[in-house]
């Protein structure tokens, strides 16, 4: 039993990082459904609700960014198992940042169901998660990249996706096209990708664009807080050990 019980203790201390954002993220799902729920029950209105349905669906590549991570540890999975999961990952990766786009229904008001600070709470709550959970899923999936091969091609990955997944986001939300129209309907569906590629407008080149200087904006920087508290970390245990040289 005391050993069941170590075991369980050294797992949290070595993953208690993970589990945390696990859980907060998981928190912060449950307030957000509370708090489109609270508006339903008080304005019969069921405007907001499809938030709920985003967030769904950007739970879906970070799930699969974290199976992919945790079989990446072997060698063998990396050729065997993970190109189709990245695949899948790839098809689903667009629908959580798409989740910014959200903040527009804000300009369309809110009559008299809500008031408006309670609005702009679900709305920016809602869209933070789902870049969060896109955020961390291109953060797992460019390590996987990096251990594989090298850092610069992890990197090369995160530019390319971010304009990849920039697209994907027009996509869904000029063009009305989504993840499974893909697995639905494949000839169609890359037939209307083909025609925009080959002849693109000027929305969409500067939709494309400009989302993916945001997004990579926001990824850099979360990306370079979390090594700084890394660095902070390091420091202070190296200020310790000399301490204790010291003395």
């Amino acid at each position: 039993m005391q050993k069941q019980t170590n075991l369980a203790k050294n797992f949290f201390l070595r993953n208690r990082h993970y589990l945390a954002v696990f859980a907060l993220l998981n928190l912060a799902c449950g307030v957000c459904i509370a708090f489109v729920a609270a508006r339903v029950a008080y304005t019969d209105s069921p405007r907001h609700t499809g938030l709920i349905w985003n967030l769904f669906l950007a739970w879906i590549p970070f799930i699969l960014a974290f199976i992919a991570h945790a079989l990446s540890w072997k060698k063998v999975w990396i050729y065997l198992i993970i190109p189709v999961v990245a695949f899948l990952w790839l098809l689903f990766f667009p629908n959580a940042p798409y989740m910014l786009t959200d903040l527009q229904d804000l300009a369309r008001g809110t009559g008299y169901e809500a008031p408006l600070w309670y609005d702009v709470i679900i709305v920016v709550w809602c869209s933070w998660t789902g870049t969060l959970l896109g955020v961390i899923s291109l953060y797992l999936m460019q390590d996987i990249i990096i251990r594989a091969f090298n850092r610069w091609l992890g990197w090369l990955f995160v530019f390319i996706i971010s304009g990849l997944s920039s697209f994907g986001i027009y996509l869904g939300r000029f063009v009305r096209l989504n993840s499974w129209d893909i697995l639905q309907r494949p000839t169609e569906t890359a037939m209307d990708i083909l025609g925009l590629v080959i002849d693109p407008s000027r929305r969409l080149a500067a939709f494309t664009v400009a989302y993916t200087m945001f997004f990579l904006f926001i990824y850099l920087l979360l990306y370079s807080f979390a090594h700084m508290l890394q660095e902070q970390t390091a420091r202070q245990l190296d200020a310790q050990i000399s301490s204790k040289e010291s003395l």
